[in-house]
C-alpha cells in the first residue's frame, strides 16, 4: 500500500471505530487540566479537609441529636420572650 499521513490514518481509524461501535466519548463539560503550584495544591486540599470535617461534624451532631432526641431551640435572652417579663412603668 501507499504510505498515508497521520491525518488520514487518524481519520480511517476513527471511521472504522464508528463502524464497529456506538460508544462515544461525553462531551468535554469543564476546562481541560490546568497545572497548578505545590503551594496552590496544598491550600486547595487544605480548604477541602476542612470543610469536609466540618461537614461531617455537623452529620455527626445531627445524628446524635436524632439518636437522644434533643430538640435545638432558638435561644434569645435579649429577645421576645425577655420583653414579655418586664413590667411596664409609667415614667410620669
Amino acid at each position: 500500500g501507499s504510505p498515508i499521513s497521520a491525518e488520514e490514518r487518524r481519520l480511517r481509524d476513527k471511521k472504522h471505530l464508528n463502524d464497529i461501535t456506538a460508544a462515544r466519548l461525553p462531551p468535554l463539560h469543564h476546562s481541560p487540566a490546568k497545572l497548578l503550584s505545590i503551594e496552590e495544591s496544598i491550600a486547595i486540599q487544605i480548604r477541602q479537609k476542612e470543610a469536609y470535617e466540618e461537614m461531617q461534624a455537623k452529620l455527626a451532631a445531627q445524628k446524635l441529636a436524632e439518636r437522644l432526641n434533643i430538640k435545638m431551640l432558638r435561644f434569645e435572652p435579649e429577645g421576645e420572650a425577655s420583653m414579655q417579663y418586664r413590667e411596664v412603668r409609667d415614667e410620669d
